[in-house]
Protein backbone atom coordinates (compact mmCIF):
# COMPACT_ATOMS: atom_id res chain seq x y z
CA UNK A 1 0.00 0.00 0.00
CA UNK A 2 1.01 3.67 -0.85
CA UNK A 3 1.91 5.90 2.28
CA UNK A 4 0.03 9.08 2.97
CA UNK A 5 1.33 11.35 5.93
CA UNK A 6 -1.05 13.62 7.67
CA UNK A 7 0.29 16.68 9.40
CA UNK A 8 -2.37 18.82 11.27
CA UNK A 9 -4.34 19.41 15.25
CA UNK A 10 -6.00 16.66 16.55
CA UNK A 11 -8.37 17.91 19.20
CA UNK A 12 -11.34 18.88 21.14
CA UNK A 13 -13.94 20.77 19.99
CA UNK A 14 -16.64 22.71 21.19
CA UNK A 15 -19.45 23.64 18.65
CA UNK A 16 -22.76 25.61 18.03
CA UNK A 17 -25.00 25.63 15.21
CA UNK A 18 -28.79 26.55 14.79
CA UNK A 19 -29.28 23.30 15.32
CA UNK A 20 -27.83 22.36 18.93
CA UNK A 21 -25.02 22.39 20.72
CA UNK A 22 -22.07 20.02 21.99
CA UNK A 23 -19.75 19.86 24.83
CA UNK A 24 -15.85 19.03 24.01
CA UNK A 25 -16.17 16.30 21.39
CA UNK A 26 -12.98 14.99 19.32
CA UNK A 27 -12.01 17.34 16.47
CA UNK A 28 -9.17 18.66 14.88
CA UNK A 29 -7.79 18.82 11.04
CA UNK A 30 -5.85 16.04 11.19
CA UNK A 31 -8.66 13.62 13.15
CA UNK A 32 -11.00 14.60 9.86
CA UNK A 33 -8.31 14.29 7.27
CA UNK A 34 -6.86 10.55 8.62
CA UNK A 35 -10.79 9.22 9.18
CA UNK A 36 -11.66 10.67 5.22
CA UNK A 37 -8.54 8.96 3.85
CA UNK A 38 -9.23 5.84 5.82
CA UNK A 39 -12.18 5.37 2.79
CA UNK A 40 -9.01 4.08 0.75
CA UNK A 41 -6.26 1.67 0.62
CA UNK A 42 -3.51 3.27 1.87
CA UNK A 43 -1.12 3.54 5.07
CA UNK A 44 -1.86 6.73 6.74
CA UNK A 45 0.01 8.43 9.99
CA UNK A 46 -0.88 11.19 11.53
CA UNK A 47 1.89 13.65 13.31
CA UNK A 48 0.51 15.68 15.99
CA UNK A 49 0.48 16.39 19.75
CA UNK A 50 -2.19 15.88 22.73
CA UNK A 51 -2.15 15.86 26.17
CA UNK A 52 -2.51 13.69 28.44
CA UNK A 53 -6.29 14.11 28.77
CA UNK A 54 -7.13 12.99 25.56
CA UNK A 55 -9.27 9.63 26.03
CA UNK A 56 -7.88 6.06 24.95
CA UNK A 57 -10.83 5.12 23.29
CA UNK A 58 -10.25 8.34 20.70
CA UNK A 59 -6.55 7.01 19.97
CA UNK A 60 -8.40 3.45 19.64
CA UNK A 61 -10.64 4.82 17.21
CA UNK A 62 -8.21 5.99 15.04
CA UNK A 63 -5.73 2.87 15.16
CA UNK A 64 -9.26 1.09 14.09
CA UNK A 65 -8.72 2.29 11.18
CA UNK A 66 -5.68 1.82 10.39
CA UNK A 67 -4.04 5.26 11.08
CA UNK A 68 -0.58 4.75 12.40
CA UNK A 69 -0.35 7.44 15.65
CA UNK A 70 3.35 6.59 16.36
CA UNK A 71 3.61 10.08 15.42
CA UNK A 72 0.83 11.46 17.91
CA UNK A 73 2.95 12.50 21.07
CA UNK A 74 1.12 12.72 23.95
CA UNK A 75 2.77 15.40 26.65
CA UNK A 76 2.46 14.24 30.18
CA UNK A 77 0.16 16.81 32.28
CA UNK A 78 -0.26 18.83 28.97
CA UNK A 79 -3.75 19.72 28.04
CA UNK A 80 -5.17 19.11 24.35
CA UNK A 81 -5.71 21.88 22.04
CA UNK A 82 -9.57 23.02 22.47
CA UNK A 83 -11.41 25.35 20.24
CA UNK A 84 -15.00 26.96 20.36
CA UNK A 85 -17.22 28.42 18.14
CA UNK A 86 -21.09 29.19 16.74
CA UNK A 87 -22.03 29.28 13.29
CA UNK A 88 -24.12 31.69 12.04
CA UNK A 89 -27.91 30.73 10.28
CA UNK A 90 -26.60 30.21 6.92
CA UNK A 91 -23.66 27.66 8.39
CA UNK A 92 -20.92 29.16 5.99
CA UNK A 93 -20.03 32.42 8.64
CA UNK A 94 -18.64 31.17 12.23
CA UNK A 95 -17.62 33.09 15.36
CA UNK A 96 -15.07 31.58 17.37
CA UNK A 97 -15.46 31.59 20.69
CA UNK A 98 -12.33 30.01 22.74
CA UNK A 99 -8.98 28.56 21.31
CA UNK A 100 -6.60 26.92 23.96
CA UNK A 101 -3.43 26.36 22.01
CA UNK A 102 -2.19 24.23 24.98
CA UNK A 103 0.31 21.46 23.89
CA UNK A 104 0.24 22.82 20.53
CA UNK A 105 1.82 26.16 21.69
CA UNK A 106 5.26 23.90 22.08
CA UNK A 107 4.68 21.29 19.32
CA UNK A 108 7.89 20.28 17.94
CA UNK A 109 6.32 17.40 14.84
CA UNK A 110 8.37 14.02 14.89
CA UNK A 111 7.78 12.05 11.66
CA UNK A 112 7.79 7.97 11.96
CA UNK A 113 11.02 6.49 10.33
CA UNK A 114 8.42 4.45 8.39
CA UNK A 115 6.66 7.52 6.76
CA UNK A 116 10.02 9.82 6.04
CA UNK A 117 9.59 8.53 2.29
CA UNK A 118 5.81 8.98 2.49
CA UNK A 119 4.48 8.64 -1.56
CA UNK A 120 2.01 11.76 -0.55
CA UNK A 121 2.17 14.24 2.10
CA UNK A 122 -0.91 15.98 3.65
CA UNK A 123 -0.15 19.35 5.37
CA UNK A 124 -3.42 20.09 7.29
CA UNK A 125 -4.12 23.47 9.19
CA UNK A 126 -0.97 24.76 11.07
CA UNK A 127 1.17 27.05 11.86
CA UNK A 128 3.61 27.26 8.49
CA UNK A 129 6.82 26.70 10.45
CA UNK A 130 5.53 23.34 11.52
CA UNK A 131 4.36 22.48 8.35
CA UNK A 132 8.21 23.32 6.98
CA UNK A 133 9.75 21.41 9.43
CA UNK A 134 7.90 17.87 8.74
CA UNK A 135 9.21 18.54 4.98
CA UNK A 136 12.17 19.16 6.43
CA UNK A 137 12.51 15.68 7.76
CA UNK A 138 11.38 13.41 4.27
CA UNK A 139 14.28 11.64 3.53
CA UNK A 140 12.71 11.19 -0.05
CA UNK A 141 10.68 14.21 -2.43
CA UNK A 142 6.98 12.98 -1.95
CA UNK A 143 5.25 11.91 -5.51
CA UNK A 144 2.72 15.11 -4.30
CA UNK A 145 2.98 17.55 -1.27
CA UNK A 146 -0.72 19.34 -0.80
CA UNK A 147 -0.92 22.08 1.99
CA UNK A 148 -3.82 23.63 3.81
CA UNK A 149 -3.52 26.91 5.10
CA UNK A 150 -6.55 29.93 6.60
CA UNK A 151 -6.85 33.44 6.80
CA UNK A 152 -5.44 33.31 10.54
CA UNK A 153 -1.39 32.46 8.99
CA UNK A 154 -2.54 34.92 6.40
CA UNK A 155 -2.25 37.86 9.14
CA UNK A 156 0.10 36.75 11.67
CA UNK A 157 2.82 34.56 9.51
CA UNK A 158 2.54 35.58 6.43
CA UNK A 159 6.48 35.58 5.24
CA UNK A 160 6.66 31.86 6.92
CA UNK A 161 3.52 30.74 5.45
CA UNK A 162 5.00 31.73 1.82
CA UNK A 163 7.99 30.34 2.20
CA UNK A 164 6.28 26.99 2.32
CA UNK A 165 3.82 27.87 -0.05
CA UNK A 166 6.56 27.53 -2.37
CA UNK A 167 7.42 23.97 -1.43
CA UNK A 168 4.08 22.74 -2.40
CA UNK A 169 2.35 21.04 -5.07
CA UNK A 170 -0.70 21.48 -4.32
CA UNK A 171 -3.10 24.52 -2.08
CA UNK A 172 -6.17 23.96 -0.88
CA UNK A 173 -8.14 27.04 0.49
CA UNK A 174 -11.54 29.01 0.49
CA UNK A 175 -12.75 31.43 -2.04
CA UNK A 176 -12.20 34.33 1.32
CA UNK A 177 -8.80 32.79 1.44
CA UNK A 178 -8.16 33.06 -2.17
CA UNK A 179 -8.75 36.36 -2.35
CA UNK A 180 -6.84 37.45 0.84
CA UNK A 181 -3.59 35.73 0.05
CA UNK A 182 -3.52 36.69 -4.08
CA UNK A 183 -4.97 40.72 -3.46
CA UNK A 184 -7.35 39.70 -6.20
CA UNK A 185 -11.38 39.29 -6.17
CA UNK A 186 -11.63 37.19 -9.25
CA UNK A 187 -11.08 33.81 -8.30
CA UNK A 188 -9.12 32.77 -11.76
CA UNK A 189 -7.10 35.76 -11.49
CA UNK A 190 -6.83 34.62 -7.89
CA UNK A 191 -5.98 31.21 -8.65
CA UNK A 192 -3.24 32.70 -11.26
CA UNK A 193 -1.55 34.61 -8.97
CA UNK A 194 -1.19 31.85 -6.34
CA UNK A 195 0.67 29.68 -9.34
CA UNK A 196 3.07 32.37 -9.18
CA UNK A 197 3.99 31.45 -5.20
CA UNK A 198 4.69 27.90 -6.32
CA UNK A 199 1.87 25.38 -6.05
CA UNK A 200 1.14 24.00 -8.97
CA UNK A 201 -2.34 23.07 -8.45
CA UNK A 202 -5.20 25.84 -7.11
CA UNK A 203 -7.92 23.94 -5.14
CA UNK A 204 -10.67 26.75 -4.20
CA UNK A 205 -12.98 25.19 -1.67
CA UNK A 206 -16.43 27.43 -1.67
CA UNK A 207 -18.08 25.22 0.96
CA UNK A 208 -22.19 24.15 -0.28
CA UNK A 209 -21.29 25.53 -3.62
CA UNK A 210 -18.88 22.92 -4.52
CA UNK A 211 -14.86 23.40 -5.60
CA UNK A 212 -12.71 24.37 -8.11
CA UNK A 213 -9.09 23.09 -9.16
CA UNK A 214 -6.89 25.63 -11.27
CA UNK A 215 -3.70 23.74 -13.07
CA UNK A 216 -2.23 25.92 -16.10
CA UNK A 217 -5.20 27.58 -18.00
CA UNK A 218 -6.93 24.48 -16.86
CA UNK A 219 -10.12 24.33 -14.66
CA UNK A 220 -12.46 22.28 -13.51
CA UNK A 221 -15.50 22.82 -11.35
CA UNK A 222 -16.87 19.99 -8.78
CA UNK A 223 -20.18 20.50 -7.57
CA UNK A 224 -21.70 19.92 -3.93
CA UNK A 225 -24.44 17.65 -3.89
CA UNK A 226 -27.38 19.29 -2.53
CA UNK A 227 -28.07 17.56 1.06
CA UNK A 228 -31.35 17.82 2.66
CA UNK A 229 -29.77 18.62 5.80
CA UNK A 230 -26.82 20.23 6.90
CA UNK A 231 -26.39 19.92 10.73
CA UNK A 232 -22.89 20.80 11.00
CA UNK A 233 -19.91 22.34 8.36
CA UNK A 234 -16.92 21.59 11.14
CA UNK A 235 -14.18 19.91 9.61
CA UNK A 236 -15.85 19.46 6.15
CA UNK A 237 -12.93 21.15 4.42
CA UNK A 238 -10.67 18.87 5.84
CA UNK A 239 -12.73 15.94 5.33
CA UNK A 240 -12.53 17.27 1.54
CA UNK A 241 -8.74 17.31 2.26
CA UNK A 242 -8.26 13.82 3.46
CA UNK A 243 -10.53 12.17 0.48
CA UNK A 244 -8.45 14.48 -2.22
CA UNK A 245 -5.15 13.13 -0.96
CA UNK A 246 -6.50 9.19 -0.03
CA UNK A 247 -7.47 9.25 -3.14
CA UNK A 248 -4.23 10.28 -4.92
CA UNK A 249 -1.89 7.82 -2.70
CA UNK A 250 -4.13 4.81 -3.52
CA UNK A 251 -4.57 5.45 -7.62
CA UNK A 252 -0.96 6.38 -7.57
CA UNK A 253 -2.01 9.11 -10.83
CA UNK A 254 -1.00 12.52 -9.71
CA UNK A 255 -2.03 13.52 -13.31
CA UNK A 256 -4.56 16.86 -13.44
CA UNK A 257 -7.07 14.38 -15.04
CA UNK A 258 -7.02 12.24 -12.00
CA UNK A 259 -7.59 15.09 -10.06
CA UNK A 260 -10.89 15.79 -10.84
CA UNK A 261 -11.91 11.92 -9.93
CA UNK A 262 -10.29 13.37 -6.45
CA UNK A 263 -11.86 16.53 -5.49
CA UNK A 264 -15.53 14.48 -6.54
CA UNK A 265 -13.84 12.16 -3.90
CA UNK A 266 -13.48 15.12 -1.54
CA UNK A 267 -16.70 16.46 -1.75
CA UNK A 268 -18.57 13.32 -1.55
CA UNK A 269 -16.88 12.56 1.73
CA UNK A 270 -16.94 15.89 2.67
CA UNK A 271 -21.48 15.89 2.36
CA UNK A 272 -21.23 12.93 5.07
CA UNK A 273 -19.55 14.80 7.09
CA UNK A 274 -21.76 17.79 7.45
CA UNK A 275 -25.15 15.65 8.50
CA UNK A 276 -24.17 15.25 12.16
CA UNK A 277 -21.81 17.01 14.64
CA UNK A 278 -18.31 16.86 14.45
CA UNK A 279 -16.51 13.28 13.30
CA UNK A 280 -19.69 11.57 14.25
CA UNK A 281 -20.96 10.83 10.27
CA UNK A 282 -17.62 9.79 9.55
CA UNK A 283 -17.40 7.09 12.71
CA UNK A 284 -20.57 5.59 11.60
CA UNK A 285 -20.02 5.61 7.81
CA UNK A 286 -19.91 2.35 5.91
CA UNK A 287 -18.14 2.08 2.20
CA UNK A 288 -21.71 1.23 0.66
CA UNK A 289 -22.95 4.16 1.61
CA UNK A 290 -20.18 6.03 -0.39
CA UNK A 291 -20.23 4.25 -3.39
CA UNK A 292 -24.00 4.90 -3.22
CA UNK A 293 -23.68 8.79 -3.02
CA UNK A 294 -20.34 8.38 -5.40
CA UNK A 295 -23.81 7.21 -8.08
CA UNK A 296 -25.72 10.36 -7.06
CA UNK A 297 -22.33 12.33 -7.74
CA UNK A 298 -22.54 10.85 -11.33
CA UNK A 299 -26.05 11.75 -11.92
CA UNK A 300 -25.94 15.01 -11.14
CA UNK A 301 -22.83 16.30 -13.17
CA UNK A 302 -22.90 14.10 -16.23
CA UNK A 303 -24.91 14.24 -19.52
CA UNK A 304 -24.42 14.66 -23.23
CA UNK A 305 -24.95 18.43 -24.21
CA UNK A 306 -26.25 18.50 -27.53
CA UNK A 307 -24.80 21.05 -30.07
Amino acid sequence: MNKLLIVGTVAFDAIETPFGKTDKILGGAATYIGLSASFFNVQSAIVSVVGDDFPQEYLDLLTSRNIDISGLEVVPGGKTFFWSGRYHNDLNSRDTLDTQLNVLADFQPKVPQDYKNSDIVMLGNLHPLVQSSVLDQMKTQPKLTVLDTMNFWMDCALPELLDVIKRVDVITINDEEARQLSGEYSLVKAAAKIHTMGPKYVVIKKGEHGALIFHNKEVFFAPALPLEEVFDPTGAGDTFAGGFAGYLTQSENISFENMKNAIIQGSNLASFCVEKFGTERMVDLDKTEVVSRLQQFKSLTQFDIEL
